[in-house]
């Protein structure tokens, strides 16, 4: 009888094992942030900053010994310049981030040299309870820098290259 009963425990073991690694395998992932344009070449939001509806964004997962893209999704930013990406699979051996890829305006159009992607953590093995990840703001650059921007760089107290 222990003998029966130890086998019946072992075989549930095994099949929650089982269970546990398919739904891991499963795991669905959503990855959510905000695509702005930055209007003082600042590379960070100011209150200037504006959101940019209609860009494009793209989320990359690759292996982070073989450097092989294992998943990729694009989207688009909605008319809050906020995207929603979802992510399947545990990416727990991964390096997943998240890049802004093309703006809708053609005057806030280059991409920040200093903030090209922000990375994300997509695994259940991270210590984070919830499946939402939040990325760090993406976004594209005017060529020039508008006049308003002197004042914010004066109340930031920073200085600007001249």
């Amino acid at each position: 009888m222990a003998k029966a009963v130890a086998l019946v425990s072992a075989f549930c073991i095994i099949a929650f094992a089982a269970a546990t690694a398919h739904a891991h395998s499963q795991e669905v992932f959503k990855v959510e942030g905000d695509v702005y344009c930055d209007p003082c070449r600042l590379q960070f939001q100011t209150k200037l900053s504006q959101k940019l509806p209609g860009s494009k964004v793209r989320l990359v997962c690759t292996d982070a010994v073989t450097k092989a893209v294992t998943y990729s999704v694009e989207g688009v930013a909605n008319a809050d310049g906020h995207y929603s990406l979802s992510v399947t699979g545990d990416h727990e051996k991964d390096i997943c981030e998240v890049r802004a890829v093309a703006s809708p305006k053609s005057d806030c159009a280059e991409i920040m040299s200093e903030v090209e992607s922000s990375r994300i953590i997509c695994t259940r093995n991270s210590g984070i309870h919830t499946p939402v990840r939040f990325a760090n703001p993406l976004g594209f650059m005017t060529k020039d820098i508008i006049p308003q921007c002197l004042d914010v760089v004066k109340d930031l107290e920073l200085f600007l290259d001249a």
